[in-house]
């Protein structure tokens, strides 16, 4: 999984019928150790009705299919809103 913070939506009118009943958000990943803002954005689709700036948990590759379900052709899939992310800065630095 894959912690990114929404940064927007992408509106398409005309979709693919597997997008139908989804919204796609543009979702910037915060999973590295990448100043905050610095990583890469990528769009995902939206199974839980996630707003800008919420902090999302996202699945890739075939966990997105299955969880988007079989006719929703995907890479990246919204599936929890993150409460709080705690992060021990230990961790971020390792010694060589």
């Amino acid at each position: 999984m894959l912690l990114g913070r929404v940064v927007g939506q992408v509106v398409a009118t005309v979709r693919s019928p597997g997008f139908d009943n989804v919204s796609l958000l543009l979702v910037q990943d915060t999973t590295g150790d990448e100043p905050a803002g610095d990583g890469a954005i990528c769009v995902a689709v939206d199974l839980i009705g996630a707003g800008s700036g919420d902090v999302v948990l996202m699945t890739t590759g075939s966990a997105a299919r299955v969880a988007a379900g079989p006719d929703t052709p995907t890479d990246r899939a919204v599936v929890a809103i993150a409460d709080s992310v705690i992060r021990h800065e230990a961790d971020l630095h390792r010694t060589a």
